[in-house]
């Protein structure tokens, strides 16, 4: 049997000489022992190959559950890697989508496993990029995302620095909830500055948690999705779950909990220095922020930046920096952070 092209861009009949003008190299063969898998790798009209296809240059032909990859040695390499990847996901009865997809080919193309800060003394070492929550098993889609994944399993204060769309929030909450289910700690405390962004709202009607929750929903929404919703609502109601505001925060001490604090680029300097205070006895701490996006007024100097310069040294603390090739929303954000990085520079700011 000839290969066929997965997509109908060429003809099956014309398949077999084209891989012979565009070859040189030898083609990778990847066999795939179960046909079901084949059918939901290839994805709607092979679209999740000609996704790896076009990511990595190469031409990808299919001979019933073969897999044959053509173009440049280190391409192919890159593709077959991704294309494992995938396998193995649905092998563990896992489905593939399109950001499964795309996060298998910046894993494949990305830099090698960085190993995280040493961990701290009171932090069990983990090896494997890989969050256990009850709804779904949460994996990286970047290697900066494995990275972060790791030092936030490995260290007792991890930073998250970088861009929207890279998973900082939601990666550090899903630590948070896997940290509770292992029973590592006895609650999660989840909060952020209740700054407006870069708007006046005015006067917000209702009680001191109506009036907080608009500022808090993002984290209440990563909470429902790695847990289902009764379980959220019993532990908010119990309060071994707490969502609350940076003010709330001061005066405590926060023991065996795993407490993460987003949009930390709204901190003040001294606010950063309360919030890292509170940190207690077989606790964990995840902050995340991207410094471009400051709503603090104008002149106040945001504490984010400064906490990183100052802790970068520290032993139990792992600092993981984003970009905007680590974004894991709609490809077009990405060049959205990029045009706007690239027009700031054009203007001196």
């Amino acid at each position: 049997m000839e290969p066929s092209r997965l997509e109908p861009r060429c003809s099956v009949g014309s398949a077999q000489h084209e891989l012979r003008e565009h070859l040189t190299h030898k083609p990778v063969e990847i066999e795939i022992e179960d046909n079901a898998i084949v059918a939901e790798l290839l994805g709607p009209y092979s679209r999740n190959i000609a996704d790896i296809e076009q990511a990595f240059q190469v031409q990808i032909y299919q001979r019933g559950n073969i897999l044959s990859l053509a173009g440049d040695t280190g391409e192919t390499a890159m593709a077959a890697d991704a294309i494992r990847r995938l396998e193995a996901r649905l092998k563990q009865g896992r489905t593939v989508e399109t950001g499964d997809v795309h996060g298998a080919i910046r894993l494949a193309r990305g830099k090698p496993a960085q190993p995280s800060a040493p961990a701290s003394d009171t932090v069990p070492a983990r090896t494997k990029a890989e969050i256990q929550t009850r709804k779904r098993v949460i994996e990286p889609r970047s290697p900066t995302q494995r990275d972060y994944i790791l030092a936030l399993q490995n260290n007792n204060l991890t930073f998250g620095v970088g861009p929207a769309g890279t998973g900082k929030t939601y990666l550090a909450v899903a630590a948070a909830v896997a940290a509770f289910l292992e029973r590592r700690v006895e609650r999660i405390v989840l909060s952020r500055p209740a700054v407006e962004a870069g708007e006046r709202l005015g006067f917000l009607p209702g009680d001191m948690k109506e009036k907080i929750d608009p500022y808090l929903r993002p984290l209440y929404d990563a909470l429902h999705d790695m847990l289902p919703g009764e379980t959220v609502t019993k532990m908010l109601e119990n309060g071994v779950f707490e969502v609350a505001p940076l003010a709330f925060m001061r005066g405590r001490t926060l023991a065996n909990a795993y407490v993460v604090l987003d949009e930390a680029q709204n901190c003040t300097s001294m606010q950063m220095k309360m919030f890292l205070t509170r940190l207690g006895e077989n606790a964990q701490m995840a902050i995340t922020g991207d410094p471009t996006q400051v709503d603090l007024p104008r002149g106040e100097k945001s504490g984010l930046a400064e906490a990183v310069g100052i802790l970068n040294e520290i032993k139990g603390v792992g600092i993981v920096e984003f970009t905007s090739a680590d974004v894991v929303r709609h490809p077009l954000v990405a060049k959205i952070i990029e045009a706007y990085a690239k027009g700031a520079g054009a203007d001196g700011r």
